[in-house]
């Protein structure tokens, strides 16, 4: 859609969805009031900054349905969030909020050359968690062939790929690089011996490195999906094969960046938390929900012809950024590091300690199989370059413990990168 359109399309349904807001929750009508404006205030796109933003605390003081615009009897499905920051928060879909969502997800499938034709097997979990039922809603609106196999039982999973030729997998990046593992394991190279030809990855960070070790071990076009429950699920922006970015479904969803500290919105292109106005959804509208991803908004036009803006991939979140003796430090950033170095696996565990008045960062990782983990010179070197790059990258030092390949735990779902027990030591 030429972008003179998009935008109009955009402003009739941010004022409809403003007004579904204001009419049907009382903390819009509320919040609103108190800012002093109305759904007749919005007359551009831009008079969207007048309005107040809502954030995920605001849904759990409204636990269970305080923010659904609709009543029971139009309230086709509700999910949750995954709950790995704190307690879930709940959200409702009416029957074409889910035709929505499956069209979003099914663009994502075109983008890896999918079509009715495709297999997609949907490894992401099934249940509250948006995943699952997110990656098959968009399967079945393509007209592919669904097999949902959830997550778990990974040896199955392969032979699944291999024996019904599955040509599209989506799943988390982590469990992407465990099915890898687990079938060269079991004596295939299913970058050649399998069909699949193109993987929809998210729900977690993934470094440039890992995304490259997934689509070299699996012989797949990556796609890395944005989603999150509270503004639909997967779906929101989809990447497409000329990378450098994901198409935001703009048709559907407003995104601004905004300064986190002064709330400024930012100009396209400018590094900055995002934030998402919902335009079509009917039970839970979100107006300005600030979604605590760090990004940016690329507005140049995509070679691939898409006209709808891209967002880069995250750089990290402002809420579990960890603060680190006053340096702000992201876990994908750790993760960049390590996976420049081939002696050394995909899978880290970040522990954080006091030690006195300091915070203490001890970083797990695993050696490659055909490391000499047992030589005393080669492992203290390793220990050296790779304590060098983290300091250098990070401007932090970092303790550094290395584990035997395996002995990290495996993620079918998210991955738990980092256990936080400062507070409870000293």
């Amino acid at each position: 859609m030429p972008r003179e359109e998009l935008r109009e399309l955009q402003l009739e349904r941010l004022r409809a969805s403003v007004r579904n807001a204001y009419e049907n929750v009382p903390l819009y009508r509320e919040r609103f009031d108190a800012a002093g404006v109305t759904p007749d205030d919005i007359r551009s796109l831009e008079d969207l900054q007048r309005f107040p933003f809502v954030v995920k605390q605001d849904m759990r003081d409204n636990y269970p349905f305080g923010m659904f615009a609709r009543e029971n009897a139009d309230v086709a499905r509700i999910h949750a969030s995954s709950g790995t920051t704190g307690q879930a928060t709940v959200v409702g879909h009416t029957a074409t909020d889910l035709k929505n969502w499956g069209d979003c997800f099914a663009r994502g499938i075109a983008m890896v050359g999918g079509d009715e034709n495709s297999t997609i097997q949907v490894s992401y979990g099934y249940g509250l968690f948006t995943g699952g039922l997110g990656a098959h809603a968009g399967g079945e609106a393509m007209g592919c062939t669904v097999i949902p196999t959830s997550s778990g039982n990974t040896k199955r999973q392969v032979q699944m790929l291999k024996d019904c030729g599955t040509d599209i997998l989506a799943c988390t990046p982590s469990y992407a690089l465990l099915i890898a593992d687990t079938a060269i394991e079991m004596g295939y190279d299913p970058a050649t011996e399998f069909k699949i030809s193109g993987g929809i990855f998210g729900a977690e960070p993934c470094s440039e490195n890992m995304r490259q070790e997934i689509a070299d071990k699996l012989g797949l076009q990556y796609c890395d999906v944005y989603g999150l429950s509270e503004i639909m699920g997967p779906g929101v922006a989809m990447e497409c094969a000329e990378r450098g970015g994901l198409h935001i479904a703009e048709d559907q969803f407003f995104c601004e960046i905004i300064d986190p500290e002064t709330l400024e919105v930012l100009p396209d292109g400018e590094v900055g938390e995002l934030v998402i106005t919902t335009l079509t959804r009917e039970c839970s509208p979100m107006i300005r929900y600030r979604t605590r991803d760090v990004t940016t908004i690329n507005a140049e036009m995509c070679p691939c012809g898409r006209t709808h803006r891209k967002i880069g991939r995250l750089l990290g979140r402002t809420d579990d950024m960890l603060i680190i003796r006053g340096v702000n430090v992201f876990p994908s950033q750790i993760e960049q590091v390590i996976t420049e170095f081939p002696e050394i696996a995909t899978q880290y565990q970040i522990i954080l300690t006091t030690r006195g008045p300091l915070d203490h960062v001890e970083l797990q990782v695993e050696t490659e199989p055909d490391f000499p983990i047992d030589e005393v010179r080669a492992l203290e070197d390793l220990r050296s370059r790779l304590a060098a790059a983290l300091k250098s990258n990070l401007q932090v030092a970092v303790d550094i413990k290395f584990v035997e390949p395996k002995t990290i735990a495996r993620s079918e779902g998210k991955a738990k990168r980092v256990i936080d027990l400062r507070g409870e030591t000293n």
